[in-house]
């Protein structure tokens, strides 16, 4: 399995208030880096002073100086205090098969193109340590460049993903910047040695592991993730994944992009106990069929290409499309291209995500036959909701106590 600013100026103030001139947007959160929270009870207290320092403006007074001070000093805390990022995915290839965007690691920024994965939980990258004979044009980290790096003493880290793949390597600690969202002191793992298959695909420099910290290979000592790192500077502890079908699209941090999705979003609650972002579906249905009620437990995926179900619902599916089978020479599902495969709905709670037919084809696999988005579990051992299904909805990912995940049919 594999911006943003917006400053609160005096001017502001005076048209009426901190909350009623920040945009809609600034609102769920300020870009930057926070480093200082006000103290709670100042925080508290701010309406008050606010209210009396727009009353002298309002009346063409001169704040009293200790009053000015306050309102610029905690002005500018909320100010850090709120943190947003946004950054442009966009597919490697016209199957969509992965998903990457660029990350500035370092200090000068050295830019990479890394695959944001929610089924993994380390931020590793090909880098100047990566044997030569490994590396296929990738852009490579070199720490040694950055004034901001240092090597976390004995660390290492090894991780496998369910294709076969596999990077291994040692640590550093470097400031890392995701669409604007900086978070210092961020364990990069360096890649001294990846599996052919990471060689071969010469587009990605690496991934962003996304999945719960608890399942971070860093050895002693586990790492944190970017986003548990950023978590509580951001307005909101969430990201946000907006795939598109052979388009780019986004990940935001921090703020709900309300312009991104139609309806409302469903939430259920997150099974964190195999360290991945767990949900039960309520449900499927093909086509225009009726809606079937069957529990279907399993994870949200942005590494992972294809939807993996149950093979009693893969094959109720492909029971629709005249001439499709399981093809074990080419390993898995196929249907004949010249078929129009029907949707896929399944449920979120009471809400329904439809994946439109055309996400099912995943290309040709020879003698007329196409391969299908939608495949078999049983094998896998756990269901996966993957970049076909994730591409379909709006999908918050809600890194509270009480860890959920959000669901909204995509806007047009």
């Amino acid at each position: 399995m594999h911006a943003l600013t917006s400053t609160l100026v005096a001017a502001a103030i005076v048209q009426g208030g901190l909350a009623a001139t920040v945009p809609s947007h600034a609102r769920l959160g300020l870009a930057g880096t926070a480093s200082f929270v006000a103290p709670r009870k100042t925080l508290e207290n701010f309406n008050g002073a606010l209210s009396v320092y727009n009353a002298h403006l309002k009346f063409g007074a001169t704040p009293p100086p200790a009053l000015a001070a306050l309102v610029a000093n905690i002005t500018s805390a909320v100010n850090q205090r709120r943190s947003t990022g946004s950054v442009t995915t966009s597919p490697i290839d016209s199957d969509d098969d992965a998903y990457d965007a660029n990350v500035q690691i370092g200090t000068p920024a050295q830019t990479l193109s890394l695959d944001f994965d929610t089924g993994s939980s380390d931020l590793w990258v090909f880098s100047s340590e990566t044997p030569s004979s490994q590396r296929n044009g990738q852009s490579i980290y070199t720490p040694s460049k950055s004034s901001t790096a240092s090597k976390l003493s004995g660390a290492t880290w090894q991780i496998s993903y369910g294709d076969g793949s596999s990077s291994s390597g040692d640590v550093y600690k470097d400031t890392v910047t995701i669409g604007g969202l900086t978070v210092t002191g961020q364990a990069v793992e360096s890649a001294k040695k990846v599996s052919s298959s990471f060689t071969q695909e010469s587009a990605t420099d690496g991934l962003v592991g996304l999945a719960f910290s608890s399942i971070n290979t860093v050895s002693p000592t586990k790492q944190k993730t970017f986003f548990d790192n950023a978590k509580s500077a951001l307005n909101s502890p969430l990201f946000t994944a907006d795939l598109k079908h052979q388009a780019a699209g986004k990940y935001n941090f921090g703020y709900i992009d309300t312009a991104a999705y139609t309806g409302s979003i469903t939430y259920v609650p997150v099974d964190t106990s195999e360290g991945f972002w767990g949900f039960t579906s309520s449900g499927y249905a093909v086509g225009s069929g009726s809606f079937k009620s069957t529990k279907t437990s399993g994870i949200a995926d942005t590494g992972t290409t294809l939807l993996y179900l149950p093979d009693s619902v893969v094959s109720a599916y492909y029971g629709q499309i005249k001439g499709a089978g399981n093809d074990d020479s080419v390993g898995g599902y196929t249907f004949p291209c010249s078929a129009t495969p029907p949707s896929f709905t399944f449920g979120v709670g009471s809400g329904r995500i439809t994946i439109p037919g055309s996400f099912m084809n995943f290309g040709d696999a020879g003698d007329g036959s196409c391969f299908g988005g939608i495949q078999s579990s049983d094998s896998i051992g756990i269901n996966i909701y993957g970049d076909v299904a994730l591409k379909a909805a709006f999908v918050v990912f809600s890194g509270t106590s009480s860890p959920q995940l959000g669901w909204a049919s995509k806007s047009l």
